[in-house]
């Protein structure tokens, strides 16, 4: 089936991928969204849990592995065309990892790959929804780092 005016919704898995404290983005070679800057990720495929999807696409994407440490939210991307009609739809399944590398070099469909500070993402083209992604993908990373103190 064709990603484009699909008959269903493709599953997608995005990665917040933390290494003291950047997020790693990469930016979309191919639409929807090309040029902008995303988070690493593309479709599942069939006998592949969502965590071994974000891996094999976050090491195809960039060349690094990572290690998931779960997931951060479940968000819909519907795109329509001028006439009204579904052009694109896409599941989204966004997990928070780590990776312990940092020399990523963009491979795959990504046109770019780099490191970012939180302050940095006001300056690049990114969608909302993955801003408010990455922002919580780093907020689960810092507790899972640094759970509180039990009283």
């Amino acid at each position: 089936m064709s990603r484009e005016y699909p008959d269903r919704p493709f599953v997608g898995v995005g990665a917040v991928v933390l290494n003291g404290g950047r997020v790693l983005l990469a930016r979309r070679g191919n639409p929807p969204k090309a040029g902008d800057w995303s988070l690493p990720g593309g479709a599942q495929m069939v006998g592949e849990t969502v965590f071994e999807a974000a891996c094999r696409e976050v090491r195809e994407e960039t060349g690094l592995d990572i290690e998931v440490l779960g997931v951060v939210d479940v968000i819909d991307s519907i795109h329509r065309d001028p006439d009204g009609r579904i052009r694109y739809h896409y599941t989204l399944v966004d997990v928070v990892a780590q990776s312990d590398g940092d020399a990523a070099v963009a491979g795959d469909d990504a046109a770019a790959v780099g490191w970012f500070s939180l302050d940095d993402l006001a300056g690049l083209t990114l969608w909302s929804e993955t801003e408010r992604i990455i922002r919580l993908g780093h907020e689960m990373w810092t507790i899972l780092r640094n759970p509180p103190a039990r009283k």
